[in-house]
């Protein structure tokens, strides 16, 4: 999978034959639009790379309103972290809004190359720590912007998922009603 190596490789470099011992710790998975990957209750077995599709992470609460954490377009990893990384029952779900092609690894397989291989230690930590700071900043965004800030924050990162992303999504994502984005996306015209 050139997308996978290719994502490794912005970050640490990679021989042929280091590359065919990564692809050795991950399984292809193919799902279809709205099939659910994570079901919130259940354990958490894998982390996934998407390379072709788009994935979604959520956490329902006890009056069954839907909250968007994260959208997972190609090139972005996804799981329920705490859940994953703990071998707790996770809290999120993680479904697909589109066909995807994902990559998926256990954490043991991902433990075992990072012994194989060091420098998935490096790899590892440069995307746990950017997901925590983009993370972070979604945070702050959505306790301290306007919604038309957060509106401009999402096109300026990811743009596609204007065309992608159903609006009701997009709302839960942004902390907004479906009318309001649509005055939002009309304010931008």
């Amino acid at each position: 999978m050139i997308e996978l190596r290719d994502h490794i490789e912005k970050i640490v470099p990679l021989t042929d034959d280091e590359f065919s011992l990564t692809m050795s710790y991950f399984n292809l998975r193919h799902f279809r639009k709205h099939q659910i990957v994570i079901h919130a209750g259940d354990y958490v077995r894998h982390e996934y790379f998407v390379v072709k599709g788009l994935m979604r992470s959520s956490f329902s609460d006890v009056q069954g309103k839907e909250h968007i954490i994260k959208f997972a377009p190609e090139q972005e990893w996804i799981t329920d972290q705490q859940a994953f990384h703990e071998s707790t029952k996770a809290t999120l779900s993680v479904d697909c809004l589109e066909d995807t092609k994902a990559l998926s690894i256990s954490l043991e397989a991902r433990l075992e190359l990072c012994r194989h291989l060091p420098k998935f230690e490096y790899f590892f930590s440069k995307k746990t720590t950017a997901g925590y700071i983009d993370l972070q900043q979604r945070v702050l965004c959505l306790l301290t912007s306007t919604a038309s800030k957060r509106y401009q924050n999402l096109i300026a990162k990811n743009p596609s998922l204007l065309q992608r992303v159903p609006k009701t999504l997009l709302a839960s994502y942004l902390g907004v009603t479906r009318e309001t984005l649509s005055r939002l996306a009309a304010a931008e015209v």
